[in-house]
């Protein structure tokens, strides 16, 4: 992988992909995002690296990083937006106490708590388990009734 000086920008560039957005959107905010040009929705994605531009020393262009939606979720309803939007300043205000508003990197990592609060009426993994074992029981139930 080549290496870039610390102060040359890197412009990033989303991959057209959009499957992951896509499945993780409702058909209704699909169709409000396409009725209501302008229309945001809350999202946390997790954003992989796909493939890079360098250029020759010398050359007038900024490298680039083209990266992939690889993970979404997409608030659902107003208390969900409201929780991610929160996270999101949390995150913000640690970089700006940090001064690390406009660094690269993985920055700091001070949201925990905000993020837990704001997960602690989510399901956990186990309690998805739970749930899937809970309806997989269910239909067994069903099919000998």
């Amino acid at each position: 992988m080549p290496k870039i000086d610390n102060g040359a920008e890197v412009e990033v560039k989303l991959d057209s992909g959009a499957a992951f957005l896509h499945a993780a959107l409702t058909a209704d905010q699909r169709r409000g995002l396409f009725e209501r040009p302008g229309t945001s929705v809350f999202a946390i994605v997790q954003l992989r690296s796909t493939s890079y531009t360098g250029h020759a020393e010398g050359e007038d262009k900024d490298p680039q990083v083209k990266l992939r939606v690889t993970l979404a979720e997409v608030a659902q309803d107003d208390r969900q937006a409201h929780l991610v939007a929160e996270v999101m300043r949390a995150m913000m205000r640690r970089r700006k106490m940090n001064d690390t508003l406009d660094e690269l990197g993985p920055g700091a990592h001070d949201a925990e708590h905000a993020v837990a609060e704001a997960l602690d009426a989510h399901p956990t993994e186990s309690d998805y388990q739970a749930h899937l074992d809970r309806k997989r029981h269910g239909s067994r139930i069903e099919q000998h009734g």
